[in-house]
C-alpha cells in the first residue's frame, strides 16, 4: 500500500496558504535567478532539484527569501527532509512581523513538527508542534486552522481530555460547511481516531444532487474508486466495479466514483448509458479538490475506508478486494449491531 500521502493531511487540510505580509521573493540578484530555477525545477515535477535550489536561493538572499521558506517547508514535508523544513520554519517565526505574520510562521512550524511526529514517532514532536500551535493560537485569537491541528498534537500525546477541549473549540469557530466541523465532532466523540490513519475529509454534490461529506457515511465501508471515461484500464475494470456496487447492496458499504473528466456532458452520459448506478461525482482532473486531497497521481485508483473513517486499503489498478471489502463490512455490521456510531 502506497500511504505517502497520509503524513500530508493535516498540511492539505488545514494549512492556511495565505501571504504574508510583505515582500516574499529573494532581493539578492544570484538568488532571484537561482528561485527561477527551482521554480523551473518545480514545474517539470523534479521536487528534489527544486528543493535544493530554493535552499540555495534562500542561502544566497542572507536567510530573507519568505517565498524560499514556503517552499522548502512544503517540500521538505513531501519528501521527509525534515531538518530543511525545520530551518525554513525556524527562519518564518524569527523574521515575522506582526500578530498575523507570527502566528502563520508558528502555525507552519507547528505543521512540519506535527507531520515528522506522525512520521517518526516521537513525543517529542507531538510536544513541540503543541508548543508551536499555542503560540500561533496566542498571536491570533481567531485561528480555527491552528486549534485543530493542535488537538491533533494532544491526540497524539494521548492528553485526550485536552484533545477534545480544542476540538470543541474548533466546532465553534468553524462554518457549519466546514468538512472538518463535522470530523471534529467525530474526535470529540472518539478522541482516539484523531491518531488513527484518517481518511481526509471532504464534501461533494453527486452527479444526482446529493450534497454530502465523508463523514456522512460514517458506520459504512466507503470505496471510493478514481476514475475517468479517458482511461482505457477504467473502463476495462468497470465491469468488476460493477460487480462490487450490485453484489454490495443493501450492505453497510458504499461505493464512490470520482472522475476526472473534464467534460461534464461526456461524462453524464457515460454513466448514464453505462448503467453506474451507484454515487458518481465529477472532480475535473488530476487537480480537482478529492484527487489533490488524496494524491492521485494515476488511475484507475481505489481507497478502501472502514466504517471509522480508517484508510485500510489503497491500490492503482484494477484488483480484487472483495475479500477485503467483506471482512470490513463484517466489522461494520458488528458496530451497527452495538449501535456504536
Amino acid at each position: 500500500m502506497r500511504y505517502g500521502f497520509i503524513w500530508l493531511l493535516a498540511a492539505c487540510a488545514v494549512l492556511p496558504l495565505r501571504a504574508q505580509s510583505g515582500a516574499e521573493g529573494p532581493t539578492d540578484e544570484k538568488a532571484r535567478k537561482t528561485y527561477r530555477e527551482a521554480l523551473a525545477y518545480q514545474e517539470q515535477g523534479r521536487n528534489d532539484a527544486a528543493l535544493d535550489s530554493f535552499r540555495k536561493a534562500d542561502k544566497q538572499d542572507g536567510g530573507h527569501c519568505l517565498a524560499c521558506q514556503k517552499q522548502i517547508v512544503k517540500l521538505g514535508i513531501e519528501q521527509q527532509e525534515w531538518k530543511a523544513a525545520e530551518t525554513a520554519a525556524a527562519e518564518m517565526t524569527a523574521q515575522a512581523q506582526g500578530d498575523k505574520d507570527t502566528a502563520l510562521a508558528h502555525y507552519q512550524f507547528g505543521v512540519v513538527m506535527l507531520r515528522e511526529g506522525m512520521v517518526r514517532h516521537k513525543d517529542d514532536q507531538f510536544s513541540r508542534a503543541h508548543e508551536e500551535f499555542t503560540q500561533a493560537v496566542a498571536a491570533a485569537k481567531n485561528f480555527p486552522e491552528a486549534v485543530f491541528a493542535d488537538g491533533q498534537a494532544l491526540a497524539y500525546l494521548k492528553q485526550d481530555d485536552a484533545a477534545k477541549a480544542r476540538f470543541e473549540q474548533f466546532v465553534k469557530m468553524a462554518l457549519p460547511a466546514d468538512p472538518s466541523r463535522q470530523r471534529a465532532s467525530r474526535y470529540i466523540a472518539r478522541p482516539e481516531l484523531a491518531r488513527a490513519r484518517m481518511a481526509p475529509p471532504f464534501a461533494i454534490t453527486t452527479i444526482d444532487g446529493q450534497h454530502l461529506s465523508l463523514d456522512d457515511l460514517s458506520g459504512k465501508v466507503v470505496l471510493l474508486d478514481f476514475w475517468a471515461t479517458w482511461c482505457g484500464p477504467c473502463r476495462q475494470a468497470l465491469p468488476h466495479m460493477r460487480s462490487i456496487a450490485n453484489n454490495f447492496k443493501g450492505q453497510p458499504l458504499v461505493v464512490l466514483s470520482v472522475s476526472l473528466d473534464d467534460n461534464e456532458q461526456y461524462w453524464k452520459y457515460y454513466v448514464a448509458n453505462n448503467e453506474m448506478t451507484w454515487l458518481q461525482y465529477r472532480d475535473g482532473g488530476f487537480n480537482g479538490p478529492v484527487s489533490k486531497l488524496f494524491s492521485v497521481d494515476a488511475i484507475p485508483h481505489t481507497f478502501t475506508i472502514d466504517a471509522d473513517g480508517v484508510l485500510q486499503d489503497e491500490r492503482i489498478g484494477d484488483s480484487s478486494i472483495e475479500g477485503k471489502l467483506k471482512k470490513l463490512v463484517a466489522r461494520a455490521r458488528e458496530l451497527e449491531a452495538a449501535g456504536k456510531p
